[in-house]
């Protein structure tokens, strides 16, 4: 069969350094942290004190109370994206066939914090069950993509992919796939995490995974240097919407790129540790390029998953390596997480957005916080350390690897590419 093409029309971010699209750039070409001491809970006990929350964000300011009080945050974070993008793309809702639009949503976690206020409440009373009746409905990691439907009558494919860290990229591919395979014509996609609290900071800090950089956090993802020690736990959202080509060009809508391919792949090594040489990063990689039919050369950058582990950004180097050649010495890679931070679940739809950016104005956000070269890591790969660099992209490839080996890669072009 001949597969349809997919296009994004409208982009959505709600970041710990920018609570829109405009904002979110901004601060991600200029190189600012969102990293700070942690206000929504006393941290002071524990090992890592800081994260990168959102700022002067409220709920309220988007959301009848009522509702927003029904809602775990991480799906607050996807009611509010999601609209900055539905209203970018600029539908008109009378012409729409709601039949033929769906959301696929990622989350990592869910509703991590409603399941920590109800078992603290429980575990403060007498015994007696005394729950929330929204408990179940807040908690759920499908929730999200329930609400969204539900606030535009949207009654095509809906649910929620979970895959760790890479779930909103996996959630994009999904979307792609059911619109190129003539099951939709508009998707509503992307991930929320709202995971900086209590139980999120004391399990991450358990497992030795977060950075404990307390003294100066903002330089506390590193992500490639040498003295990195680990993520900056972040949270937000990001949402896009996907829509066959033929459809938005007869109703003449604004596209931002092409999705070109997307790979999935498993470790199939360890539950949290990456394969040691990239095995699944090189794999979800090549099978990405060969589901978008280009070759390496084509690909002018990489997002990097770069979390600021000392294994992963390693491992994934590595992979780049491999799977590029030659050609890897020519591309730009970056992370942005050196400056939101890990979102989590909805790290790979916050950083499609930002490769999708890099191509709509020729910039490439830089890597921050790179002080010392890791002997390890070959130098004469082109990180975009510490400040911005111009270049016209016309292909650029997003990674994300999740906990349990699970690999997702997106692929976004130019509509001439």
């Amino acid at each position: 069969m001949v597969l349809r093409r997919v296009v994004v029309t409208g982009i959505g971010a709600l970041t710990p350094i920018g609570n829109n699209i405009q904002e979110y750039w901004n601060a991600l070409i200029s190189g600012v942290s969102g990293a700070a001491p942690i206000t929504y809970f006393d941290a002071s006990k524990f090992k890592t004190k800081f994260a990168c929350e959102l700022k002067n964000f409220n709920a309220e300011d988007f959301l009848d109370r009522k509702e927003a009080r029904k809602m775990d945050r991480y799906a607050q974070y996807a009611m509010v994206s999601s609209e900055e993008a539905i209203n970018d793309a600029g539908f008109n809702f009378e012409k729409l066939d709601k039949d033929r639009a769906g959301v696929i949503w990622g989350s990592g976690i869910g509703g991590l914090e409603t399941f920590q206020i109800e078992m603290l409440n429980y575990s403060a009373g007498d015994g007696t069950p005394k729950f929330n009746p929204f408990f179940i409905p807040k908690m759920i990691s499908d929730i999200a993509c329930g609400h969204i439907s539900i606030k535009y009558g949207f009654r095509g494919p809906n649910f929620a992919t979970v895959s760790a860290c890479a779930s909103s990229t996996n959630a994009i591919i999904d979307a792609f796939n059911y619109i190129r395979l003539g099951h939709a014509d508009v998707m509503v996609t992307g991930g929320s995490e709202a995971a900086v609290t209590i139980a999120g900071m004391g399990g991450f800090n358990a497992m030795h995974a977060l950075s404990t950089r307390n003294d100066d956090p903002k330089t506390a993802s590193r992500p490639m240097d040498k003295d990195r020690d680990g993520f900056v736990l972040g949270e937000g959202a990001g949402a896009l919407i996907l829509e066959e080509y033929e459809h938005a060009v007869a109703r003449g809508a604004n596209i931002y790129c092409e999705i070109g391919g997307g790979g999935m792949s498993a470790d199939a090594y360890h539950i949290t540790a990456p394969h040691p040489d990239g095995l699944g990063a090189k794999n979800v990689m090549l099978n990405c390029l060969r589901d978008a039919g280009l070759k390496p050369t084509d690909v002018d950058g990489v997002n990097m998953h770069g979390t600021s582990t000392p294994l992963g950004d390693l491992a994934e180097s590595k992979a780049i390596e491999h799977v590029f050649g030659e050609h890897a010495y020519t591309m730009n890679l970056n992370s942005t997480k050196s400056m939101t931070g890990h979102l989590l679940g909805a790290a790979g739809a916050v950083e499609t957005i930002s490769s999708i950016l890099s191509m709509k104005y020729g910039i490439v956000p830089p890597t921050i916080n790179h002080f010392t070269d890791d002997e390890n890591i070959d130098s004469k790969l082109n990180f975009t350390f510490n400040v911005a660099q111009k270049r016209d992209m016309k292909v650029v490839m997003s990674n994300t690897f999740g906990f349990g080996g699970h690999n997702a890669c997106v692929l976004v072009k130019k509509l001439e590419f």
